[in-house]
């Protein structure tokens, strides 16, 4: 894959990533889920994104398995806290639990999920104390929206967040108005879950846009594909799709490769205009 995102500690990962919910619940799936995910891999899509909440763990264990035997340094693993966790109390345990269910010594990046009861500078307090432990090695924000950064960049060492995970999609640009310009100001990527849409009428009126069909078709692509293009576009955005399909895997992979011209962007824009004020975070 061609296109990376840089991290703060200038560490480069893949543009395109693998999300996992909802994969590694069913055992008559696991097969075909653990083929599909080191297929990704072997695409380069080296980056999995997953959560202590999916599956209650069992998403994890899927992970661990997908990933037995493969060299850890070339992957990138993200996991997610509870925000009824993310305290002195439980956040230690859980990072644990993790770390076990998916067999490795560290998390590449942990987020907290979704703000919560816990005061985040104790959050904050606890991703730094995992640093210096060596169990992860960097920490961010998952549905965090602008004042929700603005905050957390007040708090002592609140700057050291790597990244902030929220719904970013084609038909779903919210985040383009301040949250993607307040980031970008300071170089924290984003990272875009359900990039291709929730499915349902959504995903369906999407994939069936005559505007998407026709930039597809000049490119020899999918409309998923040019979804993918289109939130990467900018270089600070990591997308995280998730699928059980090995067929939709490479084509995720392959999407790393469309450049979108001005005149593309041009059309997307009309067929789905930018956010011209302050539009709530989306987070289905």
């Amino acid at each position: 894959m061609k296109k990376q995102v840089i991290l703060p500690n200038n560490k480069a990962v893949s543009a395109i990533g693998q999300g996992t919910w909802q994969l590694g619940e069913r055992r008559d799936h696991l097969a075909k889920e653990i083929d599909t995910l080191r297929a990704g891999i072997k695409e380069g899509m080296t980056l999995i994104d997953t959560a202590e909440l999916y599956g209650n763990g069992r998403t994890e264990d899927f992970i661990g398995e997908a990933i037995k035997g493969l060299k850890r340094d070339n992957l990138f693993i993200v996991s997610k806290v509870l925000p009824t966790n993310a305290g002195f109390k439980d956040i230690f345990k859980s990072c644990e639990a993790s770390l076990h269910r998916m067999g490795t010594d560290y998390l590449d990046m942990y987020l907290l999920h979704w703000r919560g009861n816990v005061p985040l500078e104790e959050t904050v307090n606890c991703m730094e104390e995992l640093v210096r432990a060596g169990k992860i090695r960097q920490w961010g924000v998952s549905n965090f929206d602008t004042d929700d950064m603005k905050e957390l960049w007040l708090l002592p060492n609140g700057t050291h967040c790597a990244v902030n995970q929220v719904l970013y999609h084609i038909g779903s640009r919210g985040i383009e108005y301040d949250l993607i310009p307040w980031m970008e100001e300071r170089d924290i990527p984003i990272m875009a879950y359900c990039p291709l849409a929730i499915g349902g009428k959504l995903r369906e009126g999407l994939y069936n846009n005559p505007v998407l069909k026709l930039i597809a078709e000049k490119y020899r692509a999918s409309v998923p594909q040019i979804m993918l293009a289109f939130v990467i576009r900018n270089g600070n955005v990591i997308a995280i799709p998730r699928t059980s399909s090995v067929i939709h895997i490479l084509d995720n992979a392959e999407a790393a490769d469309i450049e979108l011209s001005a005149e593309d962007l041009f059309l997307i824009d009309k067929e789905f205009p930018p956010p011209r004020k302050k539009v709530r975070l989306d987070v289905q």
